[in-house]
């Protein structure tokens, strides 16, 4: 059963939005990286992940109605 996500990625990784982004589709019970996966974005280049504005890491479990911010390296100087 497919539940959905809310998704935001900023930067340079917004460039792997998909169109569906307000009602991704995810299985409950997967993770960030499942999620990362599936968008082809490799984990190196997610930085910092917020699920419903609480930082978590990759292993971070999933399960529906979740708002997802992914954001990449950021450089600067």
């Amino acid at each position: 059963m497919k539940t959905f996500v809310q998704l935001k990625l900023f930067a340079t990784l917004a460039n792997h939005t998909p169109e569906n982004a307000d009602r991704y589709p995810v299985s409950p019970g997967s993770t960030i990286k499942n999620l990362l996966d599936s968008l082809n974005i490799p984990l190196s280049e997610a930085k910092l992940i917020f699920v419903n504005n609480v930082r978590v890491g990759p292993e971070a479990v999933i399960f529906g109605g979740e708002r997802i911010g992914i954001f990449p390296p950021v450089g600067g100087g």
